[in-house]
């Protein structure tokens, strides 16, 4: 599974990679400019970060923080296989329990064809009990929904790809799943859907999380190794962060906790990422906050100071 080229650029033994949230925009904004993002994506792309990360959310309300009418993620991911030529393609994460496990399926296998096989399928359970009674679901199967639809995708995706039959209708054909995307779509877990680090260890390249304070996150990444040893003895597998950045226009500025990240220079910023690496982090997706600087300042110093500290050639 981890053999794939797209896996092993983001994904890789004492390695680390950095990709950017899209879209990128400044507090409290909520209209995407879409032509804007779609530029900002090809700069981002030229500029060697290893991946685009792509939120699902597919219903606001006033109780939700994040005040962003994301696009959705589908038609989002669609447009930047088109825009970007290196970068992977990560969903991050499409919502499991509120869609038809075919769907997905379909639209993951369609996006990694139109990329030419750079899509990672990022999949979470959702968290928010008011969107799953709006379509329809009962948070408390959250769960179960999870695991049974991350079945059906797998299977689906797989080499080859085919959607078993419903046992229950025993004169049900066998359907394929078309197109076929060069390569097997690499399933990747977005927090922990209800499941144990044992499950995910078996099922996905890698743990995608949030940040956590160095020595909480050192914990976290420990039980990980133990997972994958148990279940996995001798196999890869890829552990990340999501991390809020606040990128200081001084150089030397240090490193200061915010909600879910830092508020760091470019050389504190390193220094952090440096032991995030140590500790054993494969890949981290930085949420950039863009209140005070131009958002191609931001890409144009981490492209030119920071990727060139982790990414090979």
């Amino acid at each position: 599974m981890l053999g794939q080229a797209i896996a092993r650029r983001v994904w890789e033994p004492d390695r680390l990679s950095i990709g950017l949230t899209l879209p990128l925009m400044r507090r409290g904004q909520a209209m995407v400019d879409v032509v804007e993002q779609r530029r900002l994506a090809r700069l981002a792309d030229a500029a060697g970060f290893r991946a685009l990360w792509i939120r699902d959310v597919p219903l606001n309300s006033r109780d939700y923080p994040d005040p962003v009418g994301h696009l959705d993620p589908w038609s989002w991911l669609g447009a930047l296989a088109v825009e970007t030529s290196r970068a992977a393609l990560i969903s991050g994460a499409i919502v499991l329990t509120l869609r038809h496990p075919l769907h997905i399926a379909k639209a993951a296998a369609s996006v990694a064809t139109l990329s030419e096989g750079r899509f990672i399928l990022g999949l979470g359970s959702g968290d928010r009990p008011p969107e799953f009674a709006a379509f329809g679901e009962d948070v408390a199967e959250r769960r179960r929904l999870f695991a049974d639809h991350w079945q059906v995708v797998a299977e689906a995706l797989g080499s080859p790809q085919r959607v078993v039959p419903d046992r229950r209708e025993a004169d049900s054909p066998e359907f394929q799943l078309r197109p076929q995307p060069p390569e097997p779509v690499p399933l990747l877990a977005v927090g922990s859907g209800g499941q144990s680090v044992n499950w995910i260890a078996r099922h996905a390249i890698g743990w995608m999380t949030y940040h956590r304070e160095p020595a909480q996150q050192l914990d976290r990444y420990r039980m990980w190794r133990a997972a994958v040893e148990q279940s996995v003895p001798g196999e890869f597998r890829g552990f990340g962060e999501a991390m809020r950045l606040e990128l200081d226009a001084d150089p030397g500025a240090p490193a200061t906790p915010i909600d879910l990240g830092y508020r760091a220079g470019r050389d504190a910023l390193v220094e952090v990422l440096d032991a995030l690496k140590g500790m054993g982090v494969h890949h981290v997706a930085l949420n950039v906050g863009l209140d005070e600087r131009s958002t191609d300042a931001v890409i144009e110093e981490l492209a030119a100071h920071v990727l060139p500290r982790f990414h090979r050639p």
